[in-house]
């Protein structure tokens, strides 16, 4: 089956977008303040990076080539993206909430 028009550059410029939500959560969060790092703070890192691989994933897995016949990767870019988001603002919350 086809991806619908316009899903790859879509989900390309929504993973750019998370991306960059993301580095300013971070760059806002304090992560260059002084002081010892608690283990929340370990947390929120090791969640926003992990989150930044999964939407840094999303074009290079929606570009990659395929056959004619063989299914698109939209499905598993799709579910990149939905990780890198939840991960992004999972990072968030923890922070807020600590």
């Amino acid at each position: 089956m086809r991806a619908p028009s316009g899903a790859v550059a879509g989900l390309c410029s929504a993973s750019a977008t998370m991306f960059s939500v993301g580095m300013a959560f971070l760059g806002y969060w304090g992560l260059y303040e002084p002081g010892g790092w608690r283990s929340a703070d370990l947390v929120i890192v090791i969640l926003a990076l992990v989150g930044f691989a999964a939407l840094g994933s999303v074009p290079w897995i929606v570009t990659t080539p395929v056959a004619d016949d063989g299914e698109e990767k939209v499905v598993a870019a799709r579910r990149a993206l939905a990780l890198g988001v939840v991960l992004i603002w999972l990072s968030v919350f923890v922070s807020v909430f600590t």
